[in-house]
């Protein structure tokens, strides 16, 4: 072969390499998307129900020891005391991590998911999935050391399918209500495991199991547990003393369960939970002689796959986000007399503004927090900032040489906490002109570490697919 031949064939690689490359990049995937395949690793359907298939929720329970703890604060829901995922103490707290790497002080086994703990004076809990004895079980442990004090069980058949359980209990100071990959609802007595009641969404209200099962958290507001079952209601609140419900919001236009959890917020002086459903965005009433009724509800904008809550902004808007190429949204919410109404304000994709795949991004002192997608272009995985006013021009990025994939991320006293796909977790100040990484450390060798963060009396916790992991950062 001579060397003019040689050197078509090189020039004549390199050109189409980087035409495949920039293809990648840029390529909206979003044009090709079917709605029933994104992600998928089975493609059998999620109906596992075997004929004449009875399912008795609460009716295993094992206990294992007895504990009494002087820890007092918590983290007893999705996102934290006030659904944000934002946490300002005035406990001291380890954050100078160059003097001081945190370390793994306990971790323990747990089913193939992405279910995130909760905490509440001193215990951890966790809504697992057994693949052994195929079933859904709240498991207990000790905060400070990982020991496990009881689990409460039942079986229920649920194929693998990118992981199992993904939901983080809600808890108070007398109940825990978890609800499964399947819709399965069970309400617990926080310290001892006792079993209250148990409700099937499926069955009860007609839910439509989302894709990947539910990834819907439950919201526990004093001792009333909320849920968006879809189906025959959009939205209805569970008393937990007696198990019934207490209200419903009617469901004319047969929205479905979506991956998103339900977030309070107030709105032009009314309380509503906030709600992204496959249908569309709603707000229904959270207070008053009205509760439970729909105050408003928007169509315009609903893609097939929602998992980031609704993020309420400071100016009677809301930031929405969904995943495989639904990009942003806001939405503004307006208010005459006893009626409110909503508006689409804006839309866009994932490579021209803040999106989510999964996460739901922050609002901290006027700057929103995010990560974006992975069909967001040559911005893909990185963590942006932009002020809450402008969400189509990001004022800082981590830069292309530093990508998170899927990971949480939360704000602690003035610093963000990121944490990758692979279990190495970074630590930026926000007291700045601009973010600032101060340190990262490896904290374990995981895979698809997509679970929430939690934290509560010092101690992180954070989980990949098949393990939790506990973190001290006292000083």
């Amino acid at each position: 072969m001579t060397k003019r031949a040689i050197y078509l064939i090189f020039s004549a690689t390199a050109v189409i390499s980087t035409l495949l490359l920039l293809y990648w990049l840029f390529h909206d995937p979003s044009r090709d998307l079917c709605v029933y395949t994104p992600g998928m690793d089975n493609p059998d359907s999620l109906d596992t129900r075997a004929a004449g298939e009875t399912i008795v929720i609460g009716e295993h329970f094992e206990a294992y020891g007895q504990y009494q703890s002087s820890l007092k604060a918590g983290w007893p829901q999705f996102r934290g005391n006030d659904r944000n995922n934002i946490l300002l103490t005035s406990s001291p707290v380890n954050l100078n991590w160059k003097t001081k790497e945190p370390q793994v002080i306990w971790s323990a086994e747990t089913g193939e998911g992405h279910a995130a703990p909760a905490v509440f004076e001193g215990r951890v809990y966790l809504l697992d999935y057994d693949e052994s004895l195929r079933a859904d079980m709240l498991r207990c442990f000790r905060l400070d050391n990982g020991e496990e004090l009881w689990r409460r069980w039942y079986n229920v058949p649920v194929k693998r399918n990118h992981g199992m359980s993904r939901t983080i209990p809600a808890l108070n100071g007398k109940y825990v209500v978890s609800m499964g990959p399947r819709c399965h609802v069970m309400c617990t007595d926080r310290l001892n495991g006792d079993f209250y009641w148990g409700l099937d969404l499926e069955k009860q209200y007609g839910t439509e199991i989302p894709l990947w099962y539910t990834g819907q958290c439950p919201l526990l507001d004093d001792s009333i547990a909320v849920f968006a079952p879809g189906g025959t209601v959009l939205m209805t609140g569970i008393d937990c003393a007696s198990g019934q419900s207490v209200w419903e919001t009617p469901n004319p236009d047969q929205w479905k369960m979506s991956h998103s959890s339900i977030i309070p917020a107030s709105f032009l002086g009314k309380k509503m939970y906030i709600y992204a459903a496959i249908g569309g965005i709603c707000g229904v009433s959270a207070e008053g002689e009205d509760q439970g009724k729909l105050l408003w509800k928007l169509g315009d904008w609903s893609p097939s796959v929602i998992a980031p809550a609704p993020l309420p902004l400071n100016d009677n808007s809301l930031f929405v986000t969904g995943g495989y190429g639904a990009g942003g949204a806001i939405i503004r919410i307006s208010r005459n007399g006893d009626d409110f109404s909503a508006a689409l304000q804006a839309a866009w994709l994932p490579h021209e503004g803040l999106a989510s795949e999964q996460q739901t991004p922050l609002l901290y002192r006027g700057y929103v927090y995010g990560i974006l997608p992975k069909d967001a272009g040559a911005n893909r995985n990185q963590l942006m900032r932009y002020q809450q006013g402008n969400l189509q021009e990001a004022d800082w990025q981590s830069g292309k040489t530093l990508r998170f994939g899927l990971g949480p991320y939360m704000i602690l006293n003035d610093h963000l906490l990121v944490l990758n796909d692979e279990g190495t977790l970074y630590l930026f100040s926000l007291s700045g002109k601009e973010p600032e990484e101060l340190h990262h450390v490896k904290l374990f060798e995981g895979q698809d570490a997509w679970g929430p963060l939690a934290f509560a009396d010092n101690y992180l916790l954070l989980r990949d697919s098949k393990k939790i992991y506990c973190i001290d950062l006292k000083p």
